[in-house]
C-alpha cells in the first residue's frame, strides 16, 4: 500500500525588525537576543559609509561574525528627504536578495522599530515591492521610556495627556502642544535646543524639564539645569522631557 507523502512547503525566509533598546545590552528582550544570536544576516543602519553603527555597538557581543554576515546599510540623516529613496530602495533590494537565498535577516534599530525608527523607511518599501516577504517586528524599549526612568519623571498617570514629537515644528505649534499636554517629549532636540529653551522660559516651563542624552549607555547624562546647555553642541541621541 503506497504511503501518503505530504508535499512540504518550502520555508520562506523572514525579515525580523528588532528593537535593541536605547543603549544598554541588558535591556534587550530575550526574544531580541535569541534572534540576533541565530539569524545568518544582521542588517544595521548608519548615517554615512564611514560612520559606526550605534545599534550594532549595543548587540556586538551577541554576534558571531564567523558564521553571521553583518550588512551595514547607509541611511543619510538629513531633514530634506529628497533623493533619499535610492538609499532606501538599495537597502531593501540587498535584504530581499538575502531573503531570496533562504536567509533570515534581522534589521536592528535602536529603541523600538515602530517609533521614529530607520526601519520604517524600509517597511514602507517592503510592503509595496516585496509584499510576499514575511516581516516580524520585535518591540524594544524606547529611549522615551528609558529617559523617563533615568530622569525620575513619570510620563503619565491617570488622565494625563502625553505628546511625543520630533522637534521640527515652529514655535507656534510647540506652544500649542505645551498648552494642551501634561507631558511633552521632544525628540532630536540637539540642533534646536536654544530655540526650544527660550520658548520654555517664556512659558515658565524651563524648571519642569530634563535633558537626557545617550540613555542606557556608559555616556548617559541627565541635565535639569537647562541653562547650562545653551550654546553647546549637543548629542544627536538626546531628548527633552517637559512636564507641567
Amino acid at each position: 500500500m503506497p504511503l501518503n507523502v505530504k508535499n512540504e512547503k518550502k520555508r520562506v525566509a523572514k525579515i525580523y525588525a528588532v528593537g535593541v533598546g536605547p543603549g544598554d545590552p541588558e535591556l534587550l528582550t530575550r526574544k531580541a537576543e535569541r534572534i540576533i544570536r541565530t539569524v545568518p544576516v544582521i542588517c544595521t543602519p548608519t548615517g554615512t559609509a564611514d560612520a559606526s553603527s550605534y545599534a550594532l555597538s549595543i548587540v556586538e557581543e551577541f554576534i558571531d561574525r564567523s558564521r553571521q554576515e553583518v550588512l551595514v546599510q547607509v541611511f543619510p540623516m538629513r531633514k530634506d528627504q529628497e533623493g533619499l529613496d535610492e538609499f532606501w530602495e538599495k537597502a531593501a533590494d540587498e535584504v530581499a536578495e538575502r531573503i531570496g537565498q533562504g536567509l533570515d535577516v534581522a534589521f536592528i534599530t535602536i529603541g523600538d522599530p515602530f517609533l521614529y525608527s530607520t526601519f520604517l523607511y524600509l517597511y514602507r518599501i517592503f510592503r509595496k515591492r516585496y509584499s510576499h516577504i514575511p516581516i516580524e517586528v520585535v518591540p524594544g524599549i524606547t529611549s522615551v521610556g528609558a529617559a523617563s526612568v533615568a530622569a525620575g519623571l513619570p510620563l503619565g498617570m491617570a488622565s494625563d495627556r502625553i505628546a511625543i514629537l520630533p522637534t521640527t515644528y515652529e514655535d507656534a505649534e510647540l506652544r500649542k502642544t505645551f498648552r494642551e499636554f501634561d507631558t511633552v517629549v521632544l525628540m532630536k532636540v540637539n540642533r534646536v535646543f536654544d530655540r526650544v529653551y527660550a520658548l520654555l522660559r517664556e512659558l515658565g516651563l524651563d524648571k519642569n524639564a530634563a535633558f537626557v542624552r545617550r540613555v542606557g549607555s556608559s555616556d548617559e547624562e541627565v541635565v535639569f539645569d537647562l541653562a547650562t546647555l545653551v550654546g553647546q553642541k549637543l548629542d544627536y541621541l538626546s531628548l527633552l522631557i517637559v512636564k507641567k
